[in-house]
């Protein structure tokens, strides 16, 4: 009978240890970031209180009608874009959070745009990246429009037709139409096509992993390209690792633009180039100077929790001074596209 008595007493003694000094300023940190979080977010919601009785008492409801209506013309591009969130397992925690922060920002992307893809599909959506998007506003990723999410790998896409009525055939035909987008290959991406589905690594790694979405592409025998950056932006002095929502954006631009280079220019940091334009110089957008980047991973994710929340139509109105529609910062951790 004096075993449990003992076993708790070891227990208490374990668990009433006192924290490191590194773990007392790591919880520090951690709680003067959630008091900042809730400070932001009441600014937030007061000054959107304060637009719309202005705009009430200005008998002024047109920007309100102009986001249900959408407020432009949409032709849709019909082609598929899918992001593989199959890594999970190989990011940190704050890897995460940066990528589904990603995902907001490249679902609005889409809803904006004037030629938005035909839909975004997201596979392999488990672990703790799918803890996060249930967190946020109540898991409202599902209630994203004209988006699709699988627990299931991109495979998916081509083994599921070889059950119909066309077989392998099929299957084969559907495999042909996947293109793996990774600045590994040495295949270049010269156009996007209508009927086809282009594949986005949904990963932050801090670039710690080489080939990794090229072995994917290999190992599922499916097609792979690069976007042709170093074609059209020769000053681009890093490596052409970008966020998944500048790749994205990239592929909207072009499809709007039918310009490469302008598609680049537009999406990508600035800071990145050697040799701008003096148009470019200033401030360039997506660079945090001085600023600490744990700060700047969850205010981008506390971003995107607006972004979702906005989207969703929640009854927030749109953020009209340069929200995530306009200039905004981009996460701190990348991917290789």
């Amino acid at each position: 009978m004096e075993q449990p008595v003992i076993a708790q007493a070891e227990e208490i003694s374990i668990t009433s240890q006192p924290l490191s000094k590194k773990a007392q300023k790591r919880a520090a940190k951690a709680a003067r970031l959630q008091e900042q979080k809730a400070e932001r977010r009441a600014r937030e919601k007061e000054a959107k209180k304060r637009k719309r009785r202005e705009r009430a008492e200005a008998g002024d409801a047109e920007p309100r009608k102009r986001r249900k209506m959408g407020g432009f013309d949409q032709t849709s591009f019909a082609a598929q874009v899918v992001i593989d969130l199959g890594f999970d397992d190989m990011m940190t925690d704050k890897e995460v959070t940066s990528l589904t922060s990603q995902l907001a920002y490249t679902y609005s992307a889409n809803r904006r745009s004037s030629t938005p893809f035909t839909s975004l599909l997201f596979t392999s959506l488990n672990g703790r990246t799918k803890a996060r998007l249930d967190a946020i506003n109540d898991a409202g990723y599902k209630r994203w429009t004209n988006t699709k999410w699988w627990e299931e790998g991109y495979d998916r896409i081509w083994t599921s037709k070889s059950d119909s009525c066309g077989g392998d055939e099929d299957m084969d035909a559907h495999r042909a139409s996947v293109v793996y987008l990774t600045a590994d290959s040495e295949e270049e991406l010269t156009e996007l096509k209508e009927g086809e589905i282009y594949v986005i690594g949904g990963i932050c790694d801090h670039n710690r992993y080489k080939n990794l979405c090229l072995d994917k592409a290999k190992t599922a025998s499916i097609r792979h390209a690069r976007l042709p950056i170093g074609r059209y932006i020769a000053s681009l002095t890093t490596r052409k690792v970008l966020t998944v929502n500048q790749v994205f954006e990239i592929l909207l631009k072009w499809v709007e633009t039918r310009d490469w280079e302008q598609a680049f220019w537009s999406i990508i940091p600035k800071r990145k180039f050697q040799n701008k334009p003096t148009d470019l110089d200033a401030s360039p957008e997506g660079e945090h100077v001085g600023e600490d980047e744990d700060q700047e991973d969850q205010e981008d994710a506390d971003e995107a929790e607006l972004v979702a929340s906005n989207e969703n139509g929640d009854g927030e109105e749109d953020n009209q001074d340069g929200g995530v529609s306009g200039s905004r910062p981009q996460p701190v951790l990348s991917m290789a596209y």
